[in-house]
């Protein structure tokens, strides 16, 4: 089946019914709900948000491809640097706390002390591979980026140069799946752990779509910017 593709005339509500995770683009974009019938453009234009890129990101995300020469010429690298900004926001401020509080209210109280001990242990050390990457994209990566597009080029750094940790924080994230699923033993109801491994799972899909967006868009997006400004 052939896959759908986007386009500016398209209602945004229609986006969104057709895949929900599209939400967090929105969000990250910095497009609140309540749009009625409006197309993609008009809400776009209404939110101050640049269509072509926000168009590129949501149709390399919805057709699960790798091929990023289709969407590179529509970006525009100070709203996609917008988008991973508030994405960086959202996972560090929002959705990682959130999840270690459910976590810590799901075991609470159990038996099995040391693995529940290990089991927090191990989410913090997630959580803080996350937080060390993403506060060196926003302190190093971004204000690189600035640079660029004020004309500038640094020396002694380049994209090529990014420094990725996403495998090791996908290590992590699986130990503690594992961790959960196969050694931590529930008695009588755990739905609210069912429910909190439902949320790591979500996040584990979110930040790979997040890295996929950096590596596949952002970086070589940046690539073509140096080529301008040497």
């Amino acid at each position: 089946m052939r896959v759908r593709t986007y386009k500016a005339s398209d209602k945004m509500g229609d986006l969104i019914c057709d895949n929900y995770t599209l939400l967090q683009v929105l969000s990250r974009f910095g497009i609140a709900l309540g749009f009625g019938d409006k197309t993609v453009q008009e809400v776009c234009d209404m939110n101050h948000v640049d269509c072509r890129t926000f168009l590129a990101v949501v149709n390399f995300l919805t057709q699960d491809s790798d091929c990023m020469q289709d969407h590179l010429e529509c970006i525009s690298v100070r709203s996609l640097m917008s988008y991973l900004k508030q994405a960086h926001s959202y996972f560090l401020d929002f959705e990682l706390p959130s999840i270690r509080k459910k976590l810590v209210e799901a075991i609470q109280g159990s038996n099995e002390k040391e693995v529940a001990y290990l089991i927090i242990q191990f989410f913090d050390a997630f959580g803080n591979e996350v937080r060390k990457h993403m506060e060196y994209e926003n302190r190093r990566v971004f204000s690189y980026v600035e640079s660029l597009l004020n004309g500038e080029h640094p020396e002694g750094f380049c994209i090529t140069e990014f420094a990725r940790h996403h495998d090791r924080v996908n290590v992590k994230l699986t130990e503690l799946k594992n961790i959960i699923i196969k050694y931590f033993p529930t008695h009588g109801d755990n739905q609210l752990l069912n429910a909190t491994l439902f949320d790591i799972f979500i996040c584990e899909e979110d930040l790979a779509s997040h890295n996929k967006v950096e590596d596949l868009l952002f970086v070589p997006a940046i690539m073509e910017l140096e080529k301008e400004v040497k």
